[in-house]
């Protein structure tokens, strides 16, 4: 696969045109492209850095050293939001009246995918690195989605404007630094440190982020995020500290624990 991806990078082509033409032979600046590219992808830099583009909810991103690269299993998150907004709205208008937010956008995967899905909703997204806005600005721009998602500099939910939101959503780094051997080399070598690992536990930025959440949403909203099965059932009892109501873990298609999802209390 990154060969393959290193190929249709060389030749600036899509999937299609490469196995359309299999007799297709490199000229030599071609050839030396390819050999640079293989050389990078030699010393472990992903195939996502070297091409500059992955794929996320159907959508090409733009990705850079800046932002994590987005992964399918990224995509249980607006699958269990998406699910929960026709739960909710039940049909009714309201569920194209949505006010989400992002947290920790990195490259705008997520954020992009729910403006994708939801042409109504007005969707925040927020990011501690102005790197990282800047990718998911020119991601929305090249999707024309510019007009649908407000970006903003911030830590976690801190300093937004007052407001009550419907979902708060997040791929929040997990990671505890106690784990790091067992992350893979290129991952913990080339992506964001502070976008992989939260601390020395891995549940740093989500033990922040969870009180944030229920002041940000309204009575009855959603808080939905990314976690890894190490951190489950701290993540659960967290959200059973603070009075989260319908809190459940979803699996992803590994049976990996990878999706919180709790409801703020309509009153308290």
């Amino acid at each position: 696969m990154n060969a393959e991806l290193l190929i249709m990078f060389t030749l600036d082509c899509d999937r299609a045109y490469l196995y359309a033409h299999p007799e297709r032979e490199l000229t030599p600046d071609e050839m030396q492209r390819y050999d640079e590219a293989l050389a990078r992808r030699a010393t472990g830099v992903p195939a996502q850095y070297i091409t500059g583009h992955q794929e996320f909810w159907g959508l090409d991103f733009i990705v850079s050293p800046a932002v994590l690269i987005p992964r399918p299993e990224t995509e249980h998150v607006v699958e269990a939001m998406l699910e929960l907004a026709k739960r909710d709205g039940r049909g009714r208008p309201s569920l194209h009246d949505l006010r989400i937010v992002d947290v920790g956008t990195g490259s705008g995967a997520i954020a992009l995918a729910l403006a994708k899905e939801l042409p109504t909703a007005e969707i925040h997204a927020t990011d501690i690195s102005p790197e990282a806005l800047e990718i998911a600005r020119a991601n929305a721009e090249r999707h024309e989605l510019t007009s649908r998602i407000e970006f903003h500099q911030a830590d976690l939910l801190g300093g937004l404007p007052p407001a009550l939101f419907d979902f708060v959503v997040s791929n929040p780094p997990y990671v505890g630094e106690s784990e790091e051997e067992s992350v893979q080399l290129e991952v913990r070598k080339f992506e964001p440190r502070n976008a992989v690992f939260a601390g020395p536990t891995g549940v740093e930025l989500i033990e922040r982020l969870i009180p944030q959440a229920r002041e940000a949403l309204r009575p009855g909203g959603w808080l939905v995020f990314e976690i890894s099965g190490t951190i489950a059932d701290r993540v659960r009892s967290r959200l059973s500290s603070w009075d989260w109501h319908e809190v459940a873990i979803r699996n992803d298609l590994q049976g990996i624990a990878r999706v919180a999802i709790a409801r703020r209390p309509t009153s308290g």
